[in-house]
């Protein structure tokens, strides 16, 4: 591919690069201008991140469809999650909040099992009515998640301050095993669990569906682009993403100062930014009548974030001696109760419907009311 086509397929990135370049000469002065100029400079900056992170996803799919899995499966929970640690990295070193790590986890969760996947059985289910699924990925993914949000945000409330390294030298070995197993099961023995196939009466309606989407929005074909160039665009569009995140956090703290905002906004950001890429993707889907995507995308993100995400900013703070809370006030801890009961209830049974998609988004709306109302 000749590098003018590359540059102007990855345009984004390189306008995101040129934004970036702005930012660094106007960043001081934008602080001087008060924090409206603030607030609106870092919604500009999130924007930007989104769209940079939409290539860095579009790019790793593309390596994982080459390399096949288990490689491919690790590609793409690695790259969403190395841009979550990034911008969290770089938010912790500025934002005085104790909490942010944990806030984000929680957000996380939220928004991908009950903003993600009940928008997506709440739209599919208004087009298709019941929509299939395979009932053994849901209950692998659902008692995963379980565990590892309880090893990691709940028993630390009952850690003594003093023994905190301990644990936490426990709980980065604990998630790394868990991982481990896990893709072992889901590239390996049991990759079945992770797949479904649909009837011929509806893997017809299936394609149609699919064919139709392809006709309004053509897929690129994987097999064209070069693997050096989406992981060259992969590395440039990770660095180009901390480069922004580091102006968005520290315009988003001045702009925030003194407002009143809700402690959580800040994790809900970056919980949303990770998110982006994949909440058109589960929409799409869903509107195609194929629930096992969504199934994957929402649990899947839900267990990569706290299983992988954990182990690393808590590696980060045995190493730099700064703890932060992990441990869920009791407010998350009931939200979390709920999402994953809600979860094992709706999702027991193979079959997605309208009702169940619009539990789950209920309870996606009153995580937002919650977090306006600073709970």
């Amino acid at each position: 591919m000749a590098p003018a086509s590359i540059l102007k397929q990855e345009r984004l990135l390189p306008v995101a690069a040129a934004i970036a370049v702005l930012f660094f000469f106007t960043e001081h002065s934008l602080l001087e201008m008060g924090q409206t100029a603030a607030l609106i400079a870092s919604a500009a900056l999130i924007a930007v991140i989104v769209l940079a992170s939409t290539r860095v996803a579009h790019h790793a799919e593309v390596l994982a469809r080459k390399v096949g899995d288990p490689y491919g499966t690790m590609i793409l929970t690695l790259s969403a999650v190395a841009v979550e640690v990034l911008i969290l990295a770089i938010m912790m070193r500025s934002a005085s909040s104790p909490t942010l790590v944990r806030d984000t986890i929680y957000a996380a969760v939220m928004l991908d099992i009950n903003g993600i996947l009940g928008l997506a059985a709440l739209l599919g289910g208004l087009r298709h009515g019941e929509q299939s699924y395979n009932d053994d990925s849901s209950r692998t993914y659902s008692v995963m998640i379980l565990t590892a949000m309880g090893i990691s945000m709940v028993v630390p409330e009952f850690v003594p301050r003093d023994r905190w390294h301990l644990y936490s030298a426990f709980t980065i070995g604990a998630m790394v095993a868990l991982y481990a197993l896990f893709l072992r099961m889901q590239v390996g023995t049991h990759s079945y669990f992770f797949s479904y196939s649909y009837p011929t009466t509806h893997r017809g309606a299936a394609a149609s569906a699919a064919a139709q989407g392809a006709a309004e929005e053509p897929e690129h074909d994987p097999a064209e682009e070069s693997a050096a160039i989406s992981i060259g665009v992969i590395l440039v569009g990770v660095i180009i993403i901390g480069v922004l995140a580091e102006f968005m956090s520290t315009l988003l703290n001045a702009g925030l100062e003194g407002t009143g905002a809700p402690p959580a906004m800040m994790a809900v950001v970056v919980a949303t930014i990770s998110a982006a890429p994949e909440i058109l993707t589960a929409l799409r889907a869903a509107l195609r009548n194929q629930m096992q995507a969504v199934v994957n995308i929402a649990l899947g993100a839900s267990l990569s974030t706290v299983i992988l995400t954990v182990p690393v900013m808590e590696a980060i703070a045995l190493y730099t001696g700064q703890p932060f809370l992990m441990a869920m006030t009791p407010v998350q801890t009931v939200m979390v109760a709920i999402t994953l009961i809600a979860v094992a209830i709706n999702l027991n049974d193979g079959q997605t419907n309208a009702i169940e998609g619009m539990t789950h988004f209920v309870l996606f709306a009153t995580f937002v009311m919650l977090t306006i109302l600073g709970l």
